[in-house]
Formats: structure tokens, C-alpha cells, sequence
């Protein structure tokens, strides 16, 4: 792979890991702590309403583009094992691929789902179930936080 393509790639990649880290950092340390000081049914009904407002044509192009140029910059380093920055391309796509896109949609989405289906947190079982999303989902967040930052990084070491 030339400089130049390298740097085009992975310069994007790794800004687009950044700013999806970024986001999920500001849930991890504000938004879900700010929503489980809330009563169940207002916080309840506060993060159905940003799951909703989360899916817009600007958040999927940042959080699938950087997928899709991890999957890119995976398989260039694969067919170019050599070459130095090849280990930090590998390990910081595939790194994005897993702890970005493959927890948010095999964990958080499913969460979101039944989230979104419960009516409101002032019968019993929809506040239990807000309690357990609470906790289960911002335990895969932090996931994703580190997931996608420490991707970002590699993909950052690739260029130098």
C-alpha cells in the first residue's frame, strides 16, 4: 500500500473511531449517569427518545464509513502482512469492527429494542427492566469506549 493511500484511509478511520469513542465516552460518564438520576419512567422514556433520534443519516455514515473503512484497511493488511504498519492496520480495524459495530449490534441494539418496545417505567416490570438496560447496557458501552479508542490509536501508529 503507498503513503498516500495509507494515509487516506487510516487518517479518516482513525478520526471516525475517535468521534464514535467520543460519543460513547460521553454516555459512558454523562448521559446514562444523568438518566439513572431521573425517575424510571422520565429516564426511561429520555433514552428511548435519543435511540430514536440516534438513527439519522449523519450518525450511520460516521458509524458504518469508519466500519467499512476498517474492513478495507483489515484486508489491505492482511495481503500485505510486511509491511511495518501492517499489525496496527489489522489490529486497529479489526479492533473498531468488534468492540464498535459487532457489540453495538449483537448487544446495545438488542438492549435498545426491548427498551423501546416496554410502554412506560411506571408499571413494575418496565421499571425493572430499565434498571437491568441501566446496568447491562452501559457495561457494553464502556466496552464499546475502549473498543473504539484504543482503535483509533493503532490505526494513528499505523502512519508513523
Amino acid at each position: 500500500m503507498t503513503a498516500t493511500l495509507l494515509f487516506v484511509l487510516a487518517l479518516p478511520a482513525a478520526l471516525g473511531s475517535a468521534l464514535i469513542g467520543g460519543l460513547f465516552f460521553a454516555f459512558s460518564v454523562c448521559v446514562m449517569p444523568a438518566l439513572d438520576r431521573l425517575p424510571a419512567h422520565r429516564g426511561m422514556a429520555a433514552m428511548q427518545s435519543i435511540n430514536l433520534a440516534i438513527l439519522n443519516p449523519l450518525f450511520f455514515a460516521v458509524f458504518f464509513g469508519t466500519g467499512a473503512l476498517c474492513a478495507v484497511l483489515l484486508a489491505l493488511s492482511l495481503a500485505d502482512w510486511s509491511a511495518p504498519h501492517a499489525p496496527w492496520l489489522a489490529a486497529g480495524g479489526a479492533l473498531y469492527l468488534v468492540g464498535g459495530i459487532l457489540v453495538t449490534m449483537a448487544f446495545n441494539v438488542p438492549l435498545n429494542r426491548a427498551l423501546a418496545a416496554a410502554s412506560s417505567a411506571e408499571r413494575a416490570e418496565d421499571a425493572a427492566l430499565w434498571r437491568r438496560y441501566l446496568s447491562i447496557w452501559t457495561a457494553w458501552n464502556h466496552g464499546r469506549v475502549v473498543g473504539c479508542l484504543t482503535a483509533s490509536a493503532l490505526l494513528i501508529l499505523a502512519l508513523y
